[in-house]
């Protein structure tokens, strides 16, 4: 994870630094979110997309969606004083997957978009972040006019632990996309939390 030092060693009040990964399927609204919730102007890597990506790129119910992230987003948003969020948001599509491992080094944990009319295209990034033992919370993104269900329902849909922490939220709202995160930094702290002590005993 990203931390940030003061001069003086074992001050409580040292500036820390934290490394979350926005993840999920193709036009799940990853860029959304980290611009939603970004303090400052968010780094993104949008191209438009062309009519041979279209013999790759499934952009069944997001047919709107004209331009895709080819490498990752960045954003920052301060949770509290002293505590900030680094916001890397990943491509998508399959054919990008090859960055998730770079981006995904030193992370505490990750939010996994959630589209319920394609609940399918966040299993890669469910058993990604599952095989790796990285902390993850799914981000259900309520997208208008899309059929309502509630975090059980999603949570047997994926076939999740019992403990993973499934959220409804809207990813144009900056308040919606910080509860997101802060429910995740909870979850992640006490995953490690947990993982530590286990490690001593």
């Amino acid at each position: 994870m990203v931390s940030e030092h003061s001069d003086t060693a074992g001050d409580d009040n040292t500036p820390l630094a934290l490394k979350i990964l926005v993840a999920g399927g193709f036009g799940v609204g990853k860029t959304t979110l980290v611009g939603a919730v970004s303090e400052i102007k968010p780094l993104r890597t949008e191209e438009l997309l062309s009519e041979v990506g279209q013999l790759v790129d499934d952009t069944d119910g997001v047919d709107q969606k004209v331009t895709t992230t080819v490498a990752m987003d960045f954003g920052r948003i301060t949770i509290r004083s002293g505590l900030s969020l680094y916001l890397f948001g990943t491509p998508g599509q399959d054919r990008f997957w090859f960055l998730w491992d770079e981006l995904s080094q030193g992370a505490l944990g990750a939010v996994v978009l959630a589209d319920t009319r394609r609940l399918e295209d966040c299993f890669p990034a469910v058993d990604y972040f599952e095989h790796r033992h990285i902390p993850f919370v799914v981000a259900v993104n309520c997208f208008t006019g899309a059929r309502s269900y509630g975090a059980p329902e999603v949570l047997r849909a994926l076939d999740l632990d019992k403990g993973t922490p499934v959220v409804l939220c809207d990813a144009r709202n900056r308040d919606s996309g910080k509860e997101v995160l802060i429910r995740l930094v909870e979850y992640a702290g006490r995953m490690h939390t947990a993982r530590l002590l286990d490690s001593v005993s």
